[in-house]
C-alpha cells in the first residue's frame, strides 16, 4: 500500500501525520528517509503529537535513541542512525528489541541499519520541493 502526501506548509504535518497514523494502523516501526534537512525529525515531533506524547520531541543524534512517553501508547522511541559506523553498534545497544517490541518507532537514517528493520516496515519518503513544500510517500 502506498499514499502520498503535499505538504505546502508545516501547518499540515499534524494532520498528515494523524492520517498516516490511521492509514498504517497496524504499523510501528516507521523509516523516516531523506535528505539532511528534509524533514524527518519535525516529521517524528508530529507523529508523536499525533499519539499524545506531550515530551520535547528532538533529533536524538547523539544520544541514538530517544524515548518519550505518551498516556495514550506507552513508550515511544525515536532513533538517529546517522553517526554509527557500522550495523553492529544499532545491535549493541539492542535495537532489534525496540523493534519487535510492539512499541512505536520512528527511525531516522534507517538505510545505516537495513539488515536489523523488521519485514513489516512503514517507509516514510520525504522529497524537498521547494524551501517549504514537501513531497511525503508513505508505503507499506
Amino acid at each position: 500500500m502506498e499514499k502520498v502526501y503535499r505538504v505546502k506548509d508545516l501547518s499540515q504535518l499534524d494532520e498528515v501525520a494523524k492520517d498516516v497514523l490511521s492509514v498504517f494502523s497496524s504499523g510501528r516501526v516507521f523509516a523516516l528517509e531523506g535528505q539532511m534537512g528534509a524533514g524527518k525529525t519535525t516529521f517524528a515531533k508530529s507523529l508523536c503529537k499525533a499519539l499524545d506524547c506531550k515530551d520535547n520531541v528532538c533529533s536524538p543524534t547523539f544520544a541514538i535513541v530517544n524515548v518519550y512517553l505518551s498516556p495514550k501508547v506507552g513508550e515511544i522511541y525515536h532513533f538517529d542512525f546517522y553517526r554509527l559506523e557500522d550495523v553492529s553498534e544499532a545491535v549493541q545497544i539492542g535495537t532489534e528489541e525496540y523493534f519487535y517490541s510492539g512499541s512505536y518507532c520512528f527511525l531516522e537514517w534507517s538505510e545505516r541499519v537495513l539488515p536489523l528493520l523488521p519485514e513489516d516496515v512503514i517507509t516514510i519518503k520525504i522529497d524537498v520541493v521547494s524551501e517549504n513544500e514537501r513531497l511525503i510517500s508513505v508505503s507499506s
